[in-house]
């Protein structure tokens, strides 16, 4: 196996996961055939395959900023339940 048991137990402890003795025995099996398929992956021949980040071809589709009046503080506060001085007042979370 490329991956111990060990390892397993370390990755578990940094992902804070407590797992019993079939889980890593099971866990162990399964990255083990992870990282053996990746081993295969990496015996292809890319040399001269251009690098991608998506599948198919992606066009960006946000418009063009312009300048346009805003909806003004009376229009955006109308329905706040709470409000002081042009402002949202809101439960304070933090103690």
């Amino acid at each position: 196996m490329k991956i111990t048991r060990k390892e397993v137990e370390h990755v578990a402890l940094l992902a804070r996961l407590q797992l019993d003795e079939a889980e890593i025995n099971t866990f162990t099996g399964q990255m083990d055939a992870i990282l053996a398929y990746v081993e295969k992956l990496n015996e292809l021949d890319t040399a001269g395959i251009v690098p991608t980040s998506h599948a198919v071809p992606m066009e960006n589709a946000f418009r063009t900023d312009e300048v346009r009046p805003s909806i003004g503080v009376a229009n955006a506060l109308a329905n706040a339940p709470d409000r002081v001085e042009g402002f949202f007042r809101v439960p304070k979370v933090i103690e």
